[in-house]
């Protein structure tokens, strides 16, 4: 029987994805095998007829640089009693290719094991995606899908900044950013908007609203000094993430709860949340300013990937092959910035809890502070004339406020 691979896509979207898939399928093809991809993710893949789509060269080359899957997503997480093992030896499945997140890979690593104790031996190398940037690569490496999502969002975001110009308006934005602030740092530095708050930002201090708000009132504040009625306000949504949930809970904002009594940050627009406390705000210290609320979330995930991401996918895709003729299972495939690639295990990034730690924006660096220090926003010497606006500026002083005094 002839050999096969399987391929299967968990979590959300990133591109790229398409571009993993095209090149695996090209590279495999080319050398005899028979290319499954899997719709559902491990809820196919634990099915008992798994729908299925079989790869020819022609479906490949023409979705090599589109955006989404051509393969249907899910978060589904099986538990080891739902793991099968017909599919792998009905297809000859000899190595499967996970493209996800780290639950993805871990998953991987249990089913594998699983089948081992049925005779059955399938390698696995793991494909990570994320827009979020945040898994620790070595060599600081960007995930793929991180520069696409950034620069769809510097798009949609210099013509934010433009209308907000245009009106004399402020807009406050909200980019995704599950518990990392890559991509709201890479959007509003690229765009030069006048405020961003990442949760890195909050390392000497704890994250609430009303800080939040107050960053962005001494930004209006100080653009109001120097004669700008206007700018664009970035928050990213991995604030949330480090927030106490009390201060979620009694923030005024309708919230809908799961079964655990947990609110349902999936269900509403973060740049709604801040943009409505902002305003509300706004009129209780009598100030008069529209804003406007922007959501930076699945516009990003599913657009073409650009050079850079069709180029670091493709390696990606034919480094697969490599660890797979070198006999390397239960990995993840890795670029390094000379272009070579590496395997690496869950153990290298795991703690010492078994959970893999985010890669967070280092808030030290040079690149960081430059751009941080480049914001708008009340200090010391501004206390005189932001009197004018606020009886006391004391109150929204950017440095005072993260406690970086």
């Amino acid at each position: 029987m002839k050999k096969s691979i399987a391929i299967i896509c968990g979590g959300g979207p990133a591109p790229g994805i398409n571009t993993v898939i095209s090149t695996l399928a090209k590279t495999f093809l080319k050398d005899g095998y028979k290319v499954i991809g899997v719709h559902h993710g491990y809820q196919g893949l634990c099915s008992d007829n798994p729908e299925v789509k079989v790869f020819d060269f022609h479906h490949a080359d023409r979705i090599f640089s589109r955006g989404g899957s051509t393969l249907i997503m899910s978060r589904f997480k099986p538990k080891d009693s739902d793991f099968k093992v017909d599919f792998f030896k009905k297809n000859n499945v000899k190595l499967l290719v996970t493209i996800g997140g780290d639950d993805t890979a871990s998953t991987a690593n249990r089913l594998t094991k699983y089948l081992n104790t049925q005779s059955v031996e399938v390698a696995h190398v793991h494909v990570p995606k994320t827009i979020d940037n945040d898994l620790p690569l070595p060599d600081r490496n960007p995930t793929f899908g991180f520069h696409t999502a950034k620069d769809q969002g510097v798009r949609i975001g210099n013509t934010v900044y433009e209308d907000a110009r245009t009106s004399e308006n402020w807009f406050v934005v909200s980019a995704m950013g599950r518990s990392a602030g890559h991509l709201a740092f890479g959007i509003a530095s690229a765009c030069h908007f006048q405020m961003m708050i990442i949760p890195e930002m909050f390392n000497s201090t704890n994250i609430t609203f009303n800080k939040i708000i107050n960053m962005i009132i001494s930004s209006i504040i100080k653009c109001k000094i120097e004669g700008v009625e206007y700018g664009v306000a970035l928050v990213s949504e991995g604030v949330f993430h480090f927030m106490d949930e009390d201060e979620i809970v009694n923030s005024d904002i309708n919230f809908t709860y799961d079964d655990h009594g947990h609110p349902e940050l999936g269900n509403v627009s973060k740049s709604h949340i801040f943009n409505y406390l902002l305003q509300v705000k706004l009129k209780e210290i009598g100030l008069d300013i529209k804003s406007r609320p922007v959501e930076l979330g699945y516009e990003l995930r599913c657009c073409n990937p650009i050079a850079f991401d069709l180029t670091l996918c493709s390696l990606l895709g034919i480094g697969v092959k490599k660890l797979f003729d070198q006999g390397v299972s239960g990995c993840i495939v890795s670029a390094n910035s000379s272009g070579d690639i590496t395997p690496l295990f869950l153990k290298d990034f795991e703690d010492k809890h078994g959970k893999i730690p985010p890669r967070l924006v280092d808030i030290n660096s040079d690149m960081a502070q430059l751009f941080i220090n480049n914001l708008f926003f009340i200090e010391e010497k501004d206390y005189d004339k932001a009197r004018t606006y606020v009886s006391n500026p004391e109150a929204y002083d950017f440095r005072k406020i993260l406690n970086w005094n």
